[in-house]
Order: C-alpha cells, then structure tokens, then sequence
C-alpha cells in the first residue's frame, strides 16, 4: 500500500494535469480516502466507519473534539448500512464531551451491540480512549497512543484544567492549612478562585467518566466472563486510566505495550501486515485532508457516505 509521500505524490499528480482552464470533477482528497476505506471493508468483510479530527493540525478550533454535532455524523454513514457485518471503528480524536461521547456510544451499541472494533492508527485521547473502552477489541501498532480519560473541566478566567488537579489542590489546601494553620492566609488567594459548585462538578464529572467507562468494558470486551476477579480488573484499569495522580498529565500518550498491560484486550497491527497497510492508509489520506483542505473532522464509511465538517460551516 502507499505510504504518506506516496499519496501526496499521487493527489498532486491529479491536481498538476487538469488542463488549463479546467477543474477536476472531484476532490482528490476524497477520493483516496474512499479508496482505502472500500479496500480496508472487502478485506475485513465488515463495516468500516472513520472518525477523524484535524485537532492536530488546527488546534484553537474547539469544533474538533467530540460534540454532539457528530450524532449526526454516526447517524448518517449508518443509514442503510448492513449492521449484521459489525463494524470497525478508526479513531483519531482528541476527545471531548463526555454526554455527547456517552450519547454516540450508545448509539453505536443499539446499532451493532458489541460487535465493534476499534482500530487506533496513531492518537486516541480522553474520551477517544472511553470510546475505544466501549468496543470488542482495540487494535494499535507500535506507533499507536492511547490516553487519559481523567475529564478536564471549562471553568470561566482559568480555562480547561483537569479535574483531578482541582481537588488534589482542594486536599493539599486542606492538609496544609491543618498541619499549619498560617497557611490559610496563602491558601485563601488560590482557592478563592473556586466556588463550592464548581468543585462538585469535578467530583461528578470524574464519576460520571469512570462509571461509564466500566460499564462500557464489561458490557463488550470483557462480557465473556462476571466473574468478581474480572470487576476487579475492570476496577484497576479504569482507576490506572484516570488516576492523574499516576498519569500525571491529561495528553500523556500510552502505548499498544502500556495498554495491554493495563489488562485491555489490545491486539497488535503487527500481525496482520495487510490489515497494517489498510489502515495506516486511510491514516495518511485523511491526515492529509486536513492539511490541504479546510475540513475540521471527517466521519465517514465504505458505502461513499460521507459527513466533512469545514471550517468555514
């Protein structure tokens, strides 16, 4: 299969011998992709959906974390579409809302149970890993990341900052101010910043996060086996995913070796070469759509369904 410089080569070459004064009928760009989406589901047998995110390569557009805008782009690759075959899932997102995640998986869930896989080609993090917790199997490549799924929390003249942090500077307040009490003059002018409410929803939101993410694990990847040994499997990696105070920052990149370790039911790319080539093709075509278009996230199957969101919409 092509590599990245390939398919550039092969975009351009398109776009350099259009005649003059004519226009290519179609995007190169999303011809490629198409291409390698078909030839990924005739070689699986199975369908294949791409949810992909340019929030690498425009970062200050919040349009490309997951929202519920993208419901909409589930609902349409999945109409039509022959839902006994399973699906495979590719994921590159920087994650994002945690109702709107909850709310797409589900969809997913009503749609095809637990036959879905998901295939990692480089980055899926915060709640692409809870994403990536809700499926059958996770395929990654020595290349491929995981990431927290400690939830960050907007809150107004601060910014986005991960709850974790929040309390963990609560209890530290906390501690210090007992041990010396002097220090309640220091801390004042820090926690000042935060209301009662605010601390609440980090709390909730932890909860809410870790709560999900197990059901969705023994739901699908682990719902051969209830045993208690199996929960408390479950248990530490959910508490290993969303412990800061382990991973130490909400964009640490965790490895295909970390996750399986981990105890997540992760199968190497590796082994199957073909299923490699695939899958890092369609990697390459949509990374670069993003970096010769102004499409913001792509969601797209194998029947030539396709919901590009620009960045002039």
């Amino acid at each position: 299969m092509p590599d990245w410089k390939e398919i550039i080569e092969n975009i351009q070459h398109e776009i350099n011998n259009v005649p003059e004064g004519q226009h290519l009928p179609y995007s190169p760009y999303d011809k490629y992709r198409k291409q390698y989406i078909n030839e990924l589901s005739e070689y699986t047998g199975r369908n294949v959906i791409v949810y992909y995110s340019a929030w690498l390569q425009k970062s200050n557009v919040k349009d490309t974390i997951i929202n519920d805008v993208d419901k909409n782009g589930f609902m349409t690759n999945i109409h039509n579409m022959d839902v006994s075959k399973g699906l495979d899932l590719i994921l590159h997102t920087p994650g994002g809302d945690i109702a709107a995640t909850e709310s797409i998986v589900d969809y997913l869930h009503q749609k095809f149970d637990c036959n879905i896989r998901a295939f990692i080609p480089q980055l899926a993090m915060s709640a692409g890993t809870m994403m990536a917790c809700a499926c059958k199997e996770i395929f990654m490549g020595k290349q491929s990341s995981l990431g927290p799924i400690d939830p960050q929390i907007t809150f107004p003249n601060i910014g986005t900052v991960p709850a974790y942090a929040i309390l963990n500077e609560i209890e530290t307040a906390t501690r210090e101010i007992k041990e010396e009490p002097a220090k309640q003059f220091v801390w004042a002018q820090i926690i000042s910043k935060y209301n009662p409410t605010f601390i609440g929803e980090c709390q909730n939101a932890i909860n809410w996060s870790q709560e999900i993410t197990k059901k969705w694990l023994q739901k699908c990847m682990f719902a051969d086996d209830n045993s208690e040994q199996t929960k408390d499997k479950i248990n530490k990696i959910v508490d290993k995913l969303s412990n800061h105070d382990l991973t130490k920052s909400h964009s640490r990149h965790l490895s295909n070796e970390y996750c399986k370790n981990l105890g997540l039911k992760v199968t190497a790319l590796e082994n199957d070469q073909k299923l490699q080539d695939l899958v890092l093709s369609i990697h390459h075509a949509c990374m670069i759509t993003f970096y010769g278009t102004t499409a913001l996230k792509i969601i797209e199957n194998q029947n030539d369904k396709v919901f590009l969101l620009k960045a002039n919409q």
